[in-house]
């Protein structure tokens, strides 16, 4: 226990040495008016006369006053270069190494360092003198003098001192790790003390509280401090100890310490017998060492937690203004270095911090490949913007003058290049948009490197500079490399397709003529189909096939059940195109396009309804009997059967290479954009920067970081020191 006072003294060397005072140690704080006795009670403690005193206010800055028991044989405080091997006591200045021997000269000292900072016409000043006294008859006690609490103005105090002193006695006693001393004089009413009205205000409970009474030996004649003594007056929680000061004829006939206390026993034993043991100097001494250790005892886990807690704190500053730039070339290459890799990590996934709030580099490029293109591919139905009429208009200008016998493959080729075109400006736009991705992720790409941007802000504007035109160079062939995708697909049809091929291999059972006993059947049901366009093509061969192994009553019924399905699947189709055009991602990427008429006959006279169709050449009835071909009319069988057949050809086909662009495209923007610019960053960088001719000035830091990374530097050395203090009381169970 008595060891842990000496270490609280370590931790105010350690921060003091960075001028700090953001730890708060448990120390005693002394309190009081002016002129209470104060100072004549830390002398009494020390047992030295080394305070400046006189009449009206002498403290006037606070003293911050380290006892240290030091034995003879101790050598951890005594060296023989300043002479103290010997010396049975000295004190030292924080602000000065030299040591003082000499009591007379420390009180001189601390004269001149008052009237340096403060001026030497009565001023106050908060900036506190630190003093340690070493000596072997002293217990290890840790006191803060404060200036005494005055109401009226002097000499060239302002007019608000009384104000300025509280705050200034505030800031010390609110310290949870502090000990009040309230001193009061005893020829003063208790109940007007000022010392204890603001400790009460702060220390309600009384739990570190220890009130003194001083100049019990000035009291009027007829009266004693019996009461007060005993706390019948005042309760203190702590307790309350007299003590009998030097007088001023004492203080300057240089009346001996030693002396005083002798006679302060005496007056005790006389005046107050049975209360002798328990008040005096000594007592007071043994009781401030006792309530010292339990104090810090209780307070050294909670000072652990602060320590660490500001070690975090300062080691996050020092980071953030890294470390000093000694040599600029390799600073600058350390940086592109740790950047690329950042970059790349980032878009592969593999990045330190990984966020968990929204999606971020390589995650939002794959969310725009297969969510956002790949379903607004999904949505484009392979006939939309295509009528019958559409349809039967290219089957007969691809026969010329001739009636046609079969279907020409020329009409499906035209119209299935017409719905490949399509996919083009999709596939465009999801280039833009994972360019649009590898420019923000360069603002994303790892706490770490934005650490250095911040710090150099030149080198973070000619970074992105850099990378955004790496990315634009890149951008042309991408798009190029997408356009050619398509393109292929428009330059040769391949109708052997293995999964092409099946579906044509079923257009001849399509054509077959209507000899059968149920072709009035199917015609029935061809002219159901007309009402519903976007029916499967596949479905109804497979009815077709069914209904001439069945009776025809079985047949009729199927059919039935079969348009119903139908009709409920292109309701299905419709509404899914509908809801994927409607997203705010979709609408971006999918360009507009006119909507397919639900129905492409006329519900009561079966006509075809076109009125988007422009002829390119002006229809001339070369005879009255041959009709316009844009006039509305019931088509036949056998352009029912060829339209049917066009449609169901361009949808196989359409899946085909709606299926390849869907898997092409991605895999050439990985190549062209992504990966490029991943095995390239770094060389472009070293290009740009590096081997620049403003490399030097790349790194320049603002003045004040330098300063700022000195005191965040010494700050976490303090703590780390101070942290090593503690946990050594710690693994020797002094708590």
């Amino acid at each position: 226990m008595e060891a842990l006072i000496p270490v609280i003294n370590k931790l105010q060397d350690v921060f003091n040495t960075v001028g700090s005072d953001s730890i708060q140690l448990p120390q005693i704080v002394v309190l009081g008016s002016q002129s209470s006795g104060k100072s004549s009670v830390i002398e009494s403690v020390v047992g030295r006369s080394f305070l400046p005193r006189g009449t009206g206010i002498v403290t006037r800055r606070p003293l911050i006053l380290q006892l240290i028991h030091c034995p003879l044989e101790d050598r951890e405080h005594r060296s023989a270069e300043n002479g103290t091997v010997n010396a049975e006591e000295w004190g030292r200045f924080l602000h000065s190494k030299k040591c003082f021997t000499d009591f007379n000269d420390i009180r001189n000292e601390i004269d001149n360092e008052t009237d340096r900072v403060a001026g030497s016409n009565k001023g106050i000043c908060p900036e506190p003198i630190n003093l340690k006294i070493f000596s072997t008859r002293v217990v290890n006690l840790t006191l803060v003098d404060l200036p005494g609490i005055t109401k009226v103005p002097v000499g060239d105090q302002p007019e608000d001192i009384e104000a300025q002193i509280k705050d200034l006695v505030i800031k010390y006693i609110e310290n949870p790790n502090s000990i009040i001393l309230a001193v009061t004089a005893a020829n003063t009413d208790m109940a007007t003390s000022e010392a204890l009205k603001l400790a009460k205000d702060v220390d309600p409970d009384g739990r570190r509280t220890l009130a003194v009474v001083t100049k019990l030996d000035l009291m009027d004649a007829g009266t004693d401090a019996i009461d007060i003594l005993c706390g019948r007056v005042i309760p203190v929680k702590l307790g309350i100890i007299g003590v009998m000061n030097r007088s001023q004829q004492d203080i300057m006939d240089k009346k001996n310490i030693d002396d005083q206390m002798k006679d302060e026993a005496a007056f005790l034993q006389r005046k107050y017998p049975t209360l002798a043991t328990r008040n005096g100097t000594p007592y007071l001494a043994k009781t401030l060492n006792r309530l010292l250790m339990h104090h810090i005892r209780d307070c050294l886990p909670d000072l652990k937690t602060r320590v660490n807690i500001m070690s975090t704190q300062f080691q996050s500053l020092l980071n953030s203004y890294g470390e000093d730039v000694s040599d600029k070339s390799q600073t600058l290459l350390h940086i592109i270095t740790k950047f690329s890799s950042a970059y790349c990590s980032t878009i592969e996934g593999t990045a330190r911090n990984i966020e968990t709030t929204e999606l971020c580099g390589g995650a939002r490029l794959c969310y725009i490949f297969h969510e956002i293109f790949g379903r607004t591919l999904d949505s484009i139905h392979p006939l939309a913007g295509l009528t019958k009429m559409d349809i039967l208009t290219a089957i007969r200008n691809a026969t010329g003058p001739r009636p046609a016998l079969f279907v020409p493959e020329v009409s499906f080729e035209l119209l299935v290049k017409r719905q490949i075109r399509r996919l083009e400006e999709p596939s465009l736009r999801c280039v833009e948009l994972i360019h649009e991705e590898m420019q923000r992720i360069v603002q994303h790409c790892g706490n770490e490197v934005q650490q250095e941007m911040l710090r150099f802000p030149k080198l973070h504007e000619k970074i992105v500079d850099v990378v955004t035109q790496l990315l634009r160079c890149r951008l042309p062939a991408t798009n190029v490399m997408v356009e050619n995708i398509v393109a292929i697909e428009l330059a040769y049809i391949n109708t052997k397709h293995p999964d092409f091929h099946k579906e044509a291999a079923l257009v001849p059972s399509l054509l077959k003529t209507d000899n059968d006993p149920y072709s009035q059947s199917r015609r029935t049901n061809t002219s159901r189909n007309n009402m519903s366009p976007q029916v499967s093509a596949h479905n109804s061969v497979a009815q077709n096939q069914q209904q001439m192994q069945q009776s025809h009553q079985q047949m009729h019924t199927q059919q039935q059940q079969q348009q119903q399905q139908n009709q409920q699947n292109d309701t299905h189709d419709q509404n899914h195109v509908g809801e994927n055009s409607t997203g705010s991602w979709l609408s971006n990427i999918l360009p507009p396009a006119p909507n397919r008429p639900d129905s492409m006959e006329n519900s009561a006279n079966n006509t075809p309804v076109h009125n988007n169709m422009v002829s390119p050449l002006k229809p001339v009835n070369l005879l009255p009997d041959v009709p316009a071909i844009a006039n509305p009319r019931r088509l036949t069988d056998k352009e029912q059967k060829d339209c049917d057949v066009i449609e169901r050809l361009i949808k196989s086909y359409f899946y085909i290479v709606r299926k390849s662009i869907q898997d092409s495209v991605p895999k050439a923007i990985m190549h062209f954009l992504v990966n490029y610019v991943k095995d390239n960053l770094q060389s472009e960088l070293v290009t740009h920067l590096y081997k620049s001719e403003k490399a030097e000035t790349l790194l320049n830091e603002s003045d004040h970081i330098a300063v700022r990374r000195k005191e965040a530097a010494d700050m976490l050395k303090a703590l780390t020191r101070a942290n090593h203090i503690i946990s050594e009381i710690r693994e020797t169970h002094m708590w």
